[in-house]
């Protein structure tokens, strides 16, 4: 039963907070900003949001060639179909329970490809940490372009005993799960080093690949589409088409991190997006449509490369 209520609070959790914070935007609009919202909905430009999405595509089938990059090491040459499509029901999965992805698209291989879960893994871990040190470097050069505007914005939004206080909690905390997994000897602490030892080859597998160049091209490419899908979406809206080199990196960057928070994104993204543009002189309504857009759009992408991914791996996989 505590297992079953935990799956269902991981669910319920991220989705309660994603309808929270659209019940909260929306109630304190004014009739005259829900109408102005609803006129940025029918006025957009919907051939730039399509020209997004197909960069968000590409930048998917990118990543599925590079993860063969860190899977040949091992010994392992999957199709690149087979990779594409489990990282669209990756994409998908985590749309409904949050960090599920991850799982699945360890799950595919092994069934499909027949590459153990636990080394598959240990790639998609692996690629995680590269992702987040370029969405790092996307931070910083946020902070250095706008850093007064958003220092004064953290500031103003939350007091700094507060910060100083989760940076302790978060040091503390560290350091109590590292003594647990040094000293400590339970099962579960034995669980969790037999499972980081099989992980092991899956990780270093960036370090043993022979195609590090190729690996480091694509990973540019990956993260050059998502900036550019986010750009080109900005010509949407008249009121979003003229903002700066700056501002976007700062959106993106925000974006990025709200996929965290709620069933990607989910309520949080059309949020920070808009809470964000507001500083730079958007629009409430226009950056909240904006932010909508942006979401519902690549939702809906996943959703139809998911499903069909589904439909397609019993299929193409057939003889195998």
């Amino acid at each position: 039963m505590n297992k079953t209520l935990s799956k269902i609070l991981k669910i319920a959790i991220p989705l309660g907070l994603g309808i929270f914070l659209i019940w909260y935007i929306y109630q304190q609009f004014t009739p005259s900003q829900l109408k102005e919202t609803k006129e940025h909905f029918k006025n957009a430009h919907y051939g730039f949001v399509a020209l997004s999405v197909l960069l968000s595509i590409l930048s998917h089938l990118s990543r599925a060639y590079r993860w063969s990059f860190m899977l040949q090491p091992l010994g392992y040459t999957p199709k690149l179909a087979n990779n594409f499509m489990a990282i669209s029901v990756a994409y998908l999965m985590n749309i409904f329970i949050p960090k599920s992805g991850e799982v699945s698209r360890g799950i595919i291989l092994d069934k499909y490809e027949n590459i153990p879960f636990e080394k598959g893994f240990g790639t998609i871990i692996s690629e995680r940490i590269v992702d987040l040190l370029f969405l790092l470097a996307f931070t910083g050069l946020a902070l250095f372009l706008k850093f007064d505007v958003l220092y004064d914005y953290v500031v103003s939004s939350i007091p700094p005993s507060f910060l100083y206080k989760a940076v302790i909690a978060f040091v503390i905390f560290t350091a109590l799960v590292l003594l647990f997994l040094k000293f400590s000897k339970s099962k579960i602490n034995t669980k969790i080093k037999n499972f980081v030892i099989g992980l092991k080859d899956g990780v270093l597998s960036v370090v043993k690949m022979k195609k590090k160049g190729a690996f480091i091209f694509h990973t540019f490419l990956i993260w050059g589409l998502y900036l550019l899908s986010f750009y080109v979406a900005t010509k949407a809206l008249d009121e979003t088409t003229t903002i700066g080199f700056g501002t976007i990196i700062i959106a993106f960057v925000v974006g990025s991190f709200t996929f965290a928070f709620t069933n990607s994104g989910f309520g949080t993204y059309p949020a920070a997006i808009a809470g964000i543009l507001v500083l730079f002189s958007v629009p409430i309504t226009a950056g909240t449509a904006f932010g909508w857009i942006v979401w519902t759009s690549n939702i809906a992408s996943i959703l139809i490369f998911g499903v069909l991914s589904l439909l397609l791996l019993p299929i193409y996989n057939k003889k195998t």
